[in-house]
């Protein structure tokens, strides 16, 4: 059971929940941007918590179906239609043999997830099918012509629809400070939490740069190369914040002024270039270190 690219779109991944648990191997997790996304298209399908879907980015994917598939699309949000139809998001979704879907150009959010039933079936790699953009690991994006094979669908239990809850315009998230926010004045640790951030165009997997007043730093000796987690903050060194995304190194020498409480992450996959983000304060955990 199949489906045809006949349009990629401008990238098209396909994505799972990752390959965690490999640092010390020097290979990052990956996986979907927006995992609760994910997570929403496996409940509508019926399918296990790691199977694989498509990560379109922006929108303009067009397939063929070679047989009947049932498929919904969640996260971004943009015109769907099956042949010709216009489909609701958030909801399942059958089509037949020769019929065309078309996730058109997204409106709210950046990032839709494109799901078939029994999930996309591509050879994993180091456990997972993962595409990772920086490391090179995982199936190469999609090209025109690629055939994408679909597993064994299940039999979900009735389920409601997703309703999409992104918003346009600021994107708040919360942040723990440090763990080298003492390595900035306390005023541009103040500016950080303060400022409104625009998402720069040159946003990616890696991370998403954002554009504002420069944070000065108050210590300017070279930092030694440190693990690095989804969500730090880097301050690279115009002074400006770069938050890691899935597909970020393992080991950075930026300073890291805070870290986005991890569930935060995702919001940020569906920020748009020229969108803004702030940051609101948060306190570590009792008893955990930032």
């Amino acid at each position: 059971m199949s489906l045809v690219v006949v349009r990629p779109g401008p990238l098209t991944l396909v994505q799972d929940a990752g390959r965690p648990g490999l640092w010390s191997q020097g290979v990052g997790a990956a996986g979907a941007f927006d995992r609760a996304a994910l997570r929403q298209l496996h409940r509508l399908l019926g399918d296990a918590d790691d199977a694989a879907a498509l990560e379109v980015l922006g929108g303009g994917l067009h397939l063929r179906a070679e047989a009947e598939h049932r498929m919904a699309v969640t996260g971004a949000v943009g015109p769907i239609t099956v042949a010709g139809e216009q489909v609701a998001h958030g909801r399942a979704f059958v089509v037949h043999p020769g019929d065309d879907v078309v996730v058109g150009p997204v409106s709210v959010g950046l990032r839709a997830y494109v799901g078939v039933a029994g999930g996309v079936v591509v050879d994993p790699v180091l456990g997972s099918r993962s595409a990772d953009t920086m490391s090179g690991l995982g199936p190469p994006a999609l090209a025109e012509g690629d055939r994408i094979d679909a597993g064994e669908p299940a039999h979900p239990d009735e389920t409601e629809d997703v309703p999409a809850l992104l918003t346009p315009g600021t994107t708040t998230i919360d942040a723990v400070p440090g763990p080298r926010d003492d390595w900035f004045t306390p005023e541009s640790v103040a500016t950080f939490f303060s400022a409104a951030w625009t998402v720069s165009a040159r946003s990616d997997r890696v991370g998403v740069r954002l554009e504002g007043p420069p944070l000065e730093r108050a210590v300017t000796d070279e930092l030694p190369s440190e693990p690095c987690v989804r969500g730090s903050v880097q301050v690279v060194s115009a002074g400006t914040p770069v938050v890691l995304g899935p597909d970020h190194p393992v080991t950075g020498g930026y300073p890291v002024i805070a870290v986005v409480v991890d569930a935060d992450v995702d919001h940020l996959a569906q920020a748009r270039p020229g969108d803004v983000v702030r940051f609101r304060r948060r306190a570590a955990p009792q008893g955990v270190g930032p």
